[in-house]
């Protein structure tokens, strides 16, 4: 017998695409109900159900009881993390319609990794406060500096404090442009700061992210520099 962890039972998780499908719609950060889930993987409401008993035996997503609904979404970001990792690792998936090349490019452009910015342009704006001296890197990750967090502040960016200690943050390898993000504490407040402020929406049928124009704006009048085009557009305007 081994005494090492149980590979086989969590790999097993994966294989199913239907489940592997709920988890994909899950690692956008938010709760959804077994129907929803149910939908997103093309599955009827009882097979998803039996899916999520499964996900929820092992420790990987979590429920919360709202009134006569059900909501599921993943037990914590050790798990976002591991599927983020293993996405890495994943081929492309195959795409055989205008409608599913859409939606690949609109992930790999901006998305949501759980619960920070991800994609072209999540890996330009950790770049970016780098380059700004808003953000310093180091072995541990990452860390605001006091120039970043007033700027931070002025921007109005919500749980940002010039006065308190700086929120740590670390590094996130993104699976489709190999490099590196901000993820943790400090990339989620980033991201939650730019939600709230209307610089980027979210897309209702993906974990896809759009860039409104404030924030196309916005970045360009605080960094100096434009935020890559979204797939399809002119860059003539």
């Amino acid at each position: 017998m081994s005494s090492d962890p149980d590979f086989s039972s969590a790999a097993a998780m994966l294989v199913e695409p239907a489940r592997a499908a709920m988890l994909a719609r899950l690692l956008d950060g938010r709760a959804w109900t077994a129907t929803e889930l149910s939908a997103a993987a093309s599955i009827r409401p009882s097979t998803g159900s039996a899916h999520l008993s499964k996900l929820l035996a092992l420790g990987w997503v979590e429920v919360l009881p709202q009134g006569r609904h059900r909501y599921y979404r993943l037990a914590g970001q050790e798990v976002a993390a591991f599927l983020e990792s293993f996405a890495r690792l994943a081929p492309d998936p195959e795409v055989r319609t205008p409608g599913e090349r859409r939606a690949s490019e609109a992930l790999r452009h901006c998305r949501l990794c759980y619960d920070h910015l991800a994609g072209r342009v999540g890996v330009v704006w950790t770049e970016g406060l780098l380059a700004h001296g808003w953000l310093e890197a180091s072995a541990a990750g990452y860390t605001a500096t006091p120039a970043g967090r007033r700027g931070l502040v002025a921007l109005g960016l919500a749980g940002f404090d010039e006065t308190s200690e700086p929120v740590a943050g670390r590094t996130c390898m993104d699976w489709s442009e190999r490099r590196l993000h901000i993820a943790g504490p400090l990339g989620r407040d980033l991201a939650r700061g730019l939600l709230t402020l209307g610089w980027f929406q979210r897309d209702p049928r993906s974990r896809a992210l759009w860039v409104t124009p404030l924030g196309r704006e916005g970045y360009r009048r605080v960094f100096g520099r434009p935020l890559p085009e979204p797939p399809g557009s002119d860059p003539r305007g």
